[in-house]
């Protein structure tokens, strides 16, 4: 590429996509995704995976490019971030994980088309999707960025390609729920529904204690 370095762009794209896909896992959240859509269409689901692909890029984008900016603009720091946010996921894995079993029958009348829209930014986008964990980690990564011009450009190309990577991703896995609630069957669909809640509820607890120990490991070093 003659300015750019290609095995650079490579290596950074790999090591921010994978960080990114196994902290969103939209494996698992596709099953979460689909216990909250039952009530839905395929179409309509399809319609609301595209519209959280297209927040989740924003989100990332937004987070990589001005996460930094925002968080230093409200006097944030990321330990606070980990901590609110990760109270956030915990306490929807712990909500899902407790929620009971009901049949989509029962769920219609209770979910309007605009409740379905509100929807696809809050709960499904965030925290569920693009969270405290993915935000943090591409403030993490931004963060790192030299000053020099040609680091810069190479590190800005990488933010487009992955948040472009990882939406299409979450939106081919996420518009294929249903396909793969059908394959496992209702009981294995409610059994994997409850593990990916509890994963989340794992994941939440996690980031709250990584917040901790970072605040706690600044403390120390103030000392």
């Amino acid at each position: 590429m003659g300015i750019l370095s290609i095995s650079n762009l490579v290596s950074e794209f790999l090591l921010a996509f994978s960080a990114l896909l196994s902290i969103i896992n939209p494996f698992g959240m596709a099953f979460v995704l689909f216990d909250r859509t039952r009530f839905l269409t395929t179409e309509e689901r399809v319609q609301l995976s595209r519209k959280v692909a297209i927040y989740s890029f924003s989100v990332l984008l937004v987070a990589f490019f001005l996460g930094t900016t925002i968080l230093g603009f409200f006097g944030i720091s990321l330990q606070a971030l980990r901590l609110a946010g990760g109270f956030v996921v915990a306490f929807s894995g712990w909500t899902m994980l407790n929620a009971p079993t009901q049949p989509a029958e029962k769920r219609i009348d209770a979910v309007s088309s605009g409740d379905v829209t509100q929807m696809a930014f809050f709960p499904l986008t965030i925290p569920l999707t693009t969270g405290p964990g993915a935000i943090t980690t591409t403030i993490a990564l931004s963060a790192s960025r030299s000053n020099e011009w040609r680091d810069a450009l190479e590190s800005a190309l990488v933010s487009v390609l992955v948040s472009i990577a990882v939406a299409v991703v979450v939106f081919v896995v996420y518009s294929r729920a249903e396909r793969l609630a059908r394959v496992l069957g209702p009981e294995g669909t409610n059994v994997v529904t409850r593990l990916s809640a509890f994963l989340l509820l794992c994941v939440g607890v996690q980031i709250m204690l990584t917040g901790a120990t970072e605040y706690l490991a600044t403390l120390s070093v103030a000392d």
